[in-house]
């Protein structure tokens, strides 16, 4: 080994014990970083997701840590994605098994053994998704490797300073390698015959080709470059200048070619593919679906009994709504689809169709959510340190984008919580939904508890960020209807929102096993969702379309609710009079996310412990 490539280890392994020491903040010994039984168990942990976090540079820019510190080389590289890299990610997981497996239960206090709990049931979940790796579409109109990218580059790459801009340009440059990776991924896929339905290549291929259409210099990296820099008051007019014309030059020789690539590639493609869109049809599909229920539920739910659930509570909420319309004046002799159609020609629920509209429904969005925040006092105790702004979700991937999302705010302070709003059709946005929405994706939703939990402090990494979509989403889909509870709907239409918005989600159990289970069509599935909604037919298609390259993450949103629902009234039926639902909500976000059987655990360990206390 070269003296430089030996001087280069060393000042690797010296970079990550002092990330160690940033992340952590706390004081890792020498033993604790090199040892293969640290002291401490949480010290174990947060190394092992430190090593993690140092092979996945966009994932250190996405925490927003380092930067603080001045460290900021990471902001120069791109993951990298290559199928070697892969193995060795897969290739840790007995290693961390085994690491975890030392530290014996009876060594651990309470808490540890929860966290070991949680921490096994995550590794066992990496082991079986390794066998259904390859049963995915990187390439998707929703979340895909082109979207993904620029959104990445315009909403997380921080651009404060000269350096900023330096790194900035190497990302642009090391798209190509990255794409060139996910290539080799996608050839592995074709192989095994895992390819997307026709329409997913047909609007990727739009996308990409309305990407790179235009002048280098018209492209959104170079115009949101451009217009963060110019914000830049330490920077010269030189540098920006020279700033600006390297990054036409990499996004012509870089970007432009890394887009083509993928072009090529997927017009070739797309002759092999048909218009069977549920995982059934692929090789192993009702394997990897069931597989993917369990990820995205983690539960042991059937298809069948999804299905069924979805049908019973549409019937019920569905009647809930009608009983509502009725005494606004609603003619609901027709039945519910045309009673819903009639509700929403009524135009003051609309804004205008300009970009005055678009500005007044950003406005109005905040407004909701600083009038909630102001009120909350009632029902919780904990609350997130992280602001939460509003913003409208990038104009080149808003045709295909969901009407919402959100972003969560670096680990190290200096990026809000982003709730993000899809403005690319005014009339999907009626007026009397937008507090439920508001409610899902910020607070006190998403932006709660994602915040909260990273807030968590002596809680390990791997429990602040884990990805259990059912308690995630389903504590988003519970928010809405505590915020109903609490006083913040009343007028009758913005209860008609929020019923609307479950009976979206009781629909998508319907459609979600209907398509990768029951073999329905796109167009079969359109039409169920159309007339059980009331939903604009746009909306309608740009849903079903994101479950078909989605399997399974729809169905996580009305399980992980309906648990948290039954958890509460158990608590309330088991506490009586002792009950707080400040107490419920602190048990619930100060553990972090959890999968539904331990969170079950982690409720009647409260109710246990409130009992007690009580007695004595």
């Amino acid at each position: 080994m070269s003296l430089i490539k030996k001087a280069w280890k060393v000042l690797k392994w010296l970079g990550a014990l002092l990330i160690a020491l940033i992340l952590l903040g706390a004081s890792f010994l020498g033993h604790e970083w090199w040892a293969g039984k640290p002291f401490f168990f949480r010290n174990f942990l947060d190394r092992e997701m430190i090593k993690l976090a140092l092979d996945r540079p966009e994932t250190l820019t996405s925490m927003g840590v380092l930067e603080q510190f001045g460290i900021k080389g990471h902001n120069a590289r791109l993951n990298d994605v290559s199928q070697q890299n892969l193995n060795t990610m897969y290739a840790r997981i007995p290693i961390f098994q085994k690491g975890i497996n030392q530290y014996l239960d009876e060594e651990l206090d309470v808490d540890q053994l929860l966290t070991k709990q949680i921490c096994q049931y995550l590794l066992e979940m990496g082991t079986d998704f390794e066998k259904f790796r390859y049963h995915n579409y990187p390439a998707n109109q929703m979340n895909g490797i082109q979207n993904s990218y620029p959104n990445f580059m315009t909403s997380q790459h921080e651009l404060d300073t000269l350096e900023d801009a330096e790194n900035y340009l190497s990302r642009l440059e090391k798209v190509k390698v990255k794409f060139d990776q996910h290539l080799e991924g996608l050839r592995i896929r074709e192989e095994r015959g895992i390819l997307p339905p026709r329409f997913v290549i047909d609007r990727i291929l739009d996308e990409m080709k309305s990407f790179i259409a235009p002048h280098p210099r018209r492209n959104l990296l170079y115009t949101s470059l451009s217009d963060r820099i110019g914000k830049i008051v330490d920077l010269g007019e030189e540098d920006k200048a020279r700033i600006l014309v390297q990054a036409e030059i990499k996004i012509t020789n870089f970007v432009y070619p890394a887009y083509q690539g993928f072009i090529d590639y997927f017009e070739l493609l797309a002759p092999k593919t048909g218009t069977d869109d549920g995982y059934w049809h692929l090789p192993q599909g009702k394997e990897a679906y069931a597989f993917a229920l369990k990820k995205f539920t983690s539960t042991d739910y059937t298809p069948e009994y999804l299905h069924q659930l979805g049908l019973e509570e549409i019937d019920r909420i569905q009647g809930q709504i009608m009983e509502i319309l009725a005494t606004q004046g609603i003619d609901t002799s027709k039945g519910f689809t045309q009673a819903m159609d009639d509700l929403s020609q009524k135009p003051e629920f609309y804004y205008p169709d300009n970009d005055f509209g678009r500005e007044q429904i950003l406005k109005d969005y905040q407004s909701i959510l600083d009038e909630i925040n102001e009120g909350l006092e009632i029902a919780f105790r904990i609350r997130p340190e992280a602001g939460v702004e509003v913003l409208r979700i990038p104009e080149f991937k808003e045709k295909t984008a969901p009407g919402a999302y959100y972003m969560r705010p670096s680990l190290g302070g200096n990026r809000p919580g982003r709730f993000y709003a899809n403005l690319h059709d005014v009339k999907a946005t009626r007026k009397y939904g937008m507090r439920t929405l508001a409610y899902h994706e910020a607070i006190p939703g998403h932006h709660f508890q994602i915040s909260i939990a990273l807030e968590l402090k002596g809680m390990p990494f791997i429990r602040r960020m884990a990805p259990f979509t059912a308690y995630t989403e389903g504590w988003a889909l519970y928010a809405e209807q505590l915020a109903w509870e609490l006083g913040f709907q009343e007028n009758p239409f913005d209860n008609v929102g929020r019923l609307s918005g479950e009976l979206f989600r009781a629909v998508r159990l319907v459609v979600d096993t209907g398509i990768h289970e029951m073999k329905w069509t796109r167009e079969k599935a359109i039409e169920f969702m159309k007339d059980n909604t009331g939903m604009a037919e746009r909306s309608v298609v740009a849903e079903i379309e994101r479950y078909i390259v989605m399997p399974g993450q729809a169905t996580s949103y009305k399980v992980g609710m309906i648990k948290i629902l039954e958890l509460r009234e158990k608590a309330k039926s088991e506490l009586g009079d002792t009950f707080d639902l400040k107490d419920f909500h602190d048990v619930v976000l100060k553990n972090g996310p959890v999968p539904l059987t331990i969170l079950e655990t982690i409720i009647d360990n409260y109710i246990r412990d409130t009992k007690l206390s009580e007695s004595i």
